[in-house]
């Protein structure tokens, strides 16, 4: 069993930036990959990036590429998204999640969810 919480949401203007953090907790956290999706009012979840359990492999979204980053901290076990540049369409609830042993880009393959935190950009 894994348990993750996420924080650092929050109100920012157009330009601005944030960084949001997975703290997660269970005996195997380490050997998961972390997964960050979005999820806007009436859409469906989007994939935003996604990092191997080693730190090595990274991954991303074609709407964040070169403004999004995703980091982890092992020793921690806390897994980081650094936004800089937010636009108003990055508004979104942000989840985080772990899929064991993969570094998977569709939601379906994860075993592990937050609860969210909710990022606005206002313009």
């Amino acid at each position: 069993q894994v348990q993750l919480v996420e924080s650092g949401g929050g109100l920012v203007q157009a330009g601005g930036s944030l960084r949001l953090s997975c703290a997660a907790s269970g005996r195997t956290a380490s050997t998961y990959g972390m997964g960050w999706f979005r999820q806007a009012p009436g859409k469906e979840r989007e994939f935003v990036a996604v990092i191997s359990w080693g730190g090595s492999n990274s991954y991303y979204g074609d709407s964040v590429k070169g403004r999004f980053t995703i980091s982890r901290d092992k020793a921690k076990n806390t897994v980081y998204l650094q936004m800089n540049t937010l636009k108003p369409e990055d508004t979104a609830v942000y989840y985080c999640a772990a899929a064991k042993l993969r570094v998977p880009t569709s939601a379906g393959f994860y075993d592990y969810w937050g609860q969210g935190t909710e990022v606005t950009v206002s313009s």
